[in-house]
């Protein structure tokens, strides 16, 4: 999909572990903190872009930085 990917397997694993998590944890902690409306989204959000970017191996971000979890080939 894209040219080259810069997330690691051990990084793609931590950001799919935290993006599970940051998804369901509103539906599963129940915390005034969720009246927010903008935390009620947010945070899955967050959640959604780290497993997007863990499932396509590629982040904007380390692109922008200049930096690579990936091994050297």
């Amino acid at each position: 999909m894209f040219k080259s990917a810069n997330v690691g397997p051990t990084d793609r694993i931590i950001r799919l572990i935290v993006g599970a998590i940051l998804i369901a944890l509103p539906y599963v902690y129940t915390s005034p903190i969720w009246a927010n409306g903008a935390v009620r989204w947010g945070v899955p959000a967050v959640g959604l872009v780290l497993v997007l970017t863990a499932l396509v191996r590629f982040c904007p971000a380390y692109r922008l930085f200049g930096t690579s979890t990936c091994k050297a080939k």
